[in-house]
């Protein structure tokens, strides 16, 4: 098994301090070590100040989101030599306050994503090669979201514009508006509809880039321009006549 010593440049910030910095950590990795993985060994046997935050250790829970040579992943699915790096750059997401080291705060996130409403079971599509039982007319699954985040630290909007909705509000909201289950999508569709919602987006489309579920928010933002769009047309053929 190949195994090889990798530099770590680790972002390092404790409240009070002046301002952030950067230490550097050597450990040995072998090609399953996983920059989670990594930084796990790091606190265990090196420094046991750095904090960091985890759980699944399989990209379900989106809880290990951070900056990867500049690159917005999840930990715990990143291998390292798989970087082909000798230096690994390991940052906190961007676009939310740093509580310390690379957790940030995620209560910003929370604020807007909740807002929108969107359930976590969503009826799911069949697959068209499979084979439906019997009486079963329709499946449930979980929403593809795992509210990790990443989208956030990569859209260029937010880091300029702290009233911005952002990727994951707009992309739950249009879930909303796509299946309502029989609530008004109105009320929702009026909060995206302003400067500081869908409108906002620049397109950059760096919230699908960063994100790790196939959630695509940029598609979604896009979905609810054209939503917007079509039902202001409607209005204004309405009193035309």
């Amino acid at each position: 098994m190949t195994e090889k010593m990798i530099d770590f440049k680790v972002f390092r910030y404790k409240q009070g301090q002046a301002a952030p910095t950067y230490e550097t950590f050597q450990t040995l990795c072998d090609e399953n070590t996983t920059v989670l993985v990594a930084l796990q060994d790091i606190r265990h046997d090196q420094d046991g100040s750095l904090i960091l935050r985890h759980s699944c250790h399989h990209a379900s829970c989106g809880t290990c989101g951070m900056r990867i040579n500049s690159k917005e992943e999840l930990a715990c699915v990143v291998k390292v030599l798989d970087l082909g790096t000798e230096t690994v750059t390991v940052e906190p997401m961007r676009n939310m306050p740093i509580i310390s080291d690379l957790v940030v705060d995620m209560e910003p996130f929370y604020d807007r994503f909740n807002a929108a409403g969107m359930p976590f079971i969503r009826q799911s599509e069949f697959l068209d090669e499979a084979e439906i039982a019997e009486g079963l007319e329709t499946y449930s699954r979980c929403e593809n979201c795992i509210e990790c985040n990443l989208c956030i630290s990569g859209c260029p909007i937010m880091g300029s514009d702290e009233l911005y909705l952002g990727p994951a509000a707009l992309a739950a909201a249009w879930r909303v508006v796509a299946e309502p289950r029989g609530l008004p999508t109105q009320p929702l569709l009026d909060w995206v509809d302003s400067e500081n919602g869908c409108w906002r987006c620049h397109v950059a489309y760096e919230c699908n880039a960063a994100c790790p579920s196939e959630v695509y928010p940029g598609d979604k933002i896009m979905a609810l321009r054209r939503e917007l769009t079509k039902r202001k047309f409607r209005g204004l053929f309405g009193r035309g006549r």
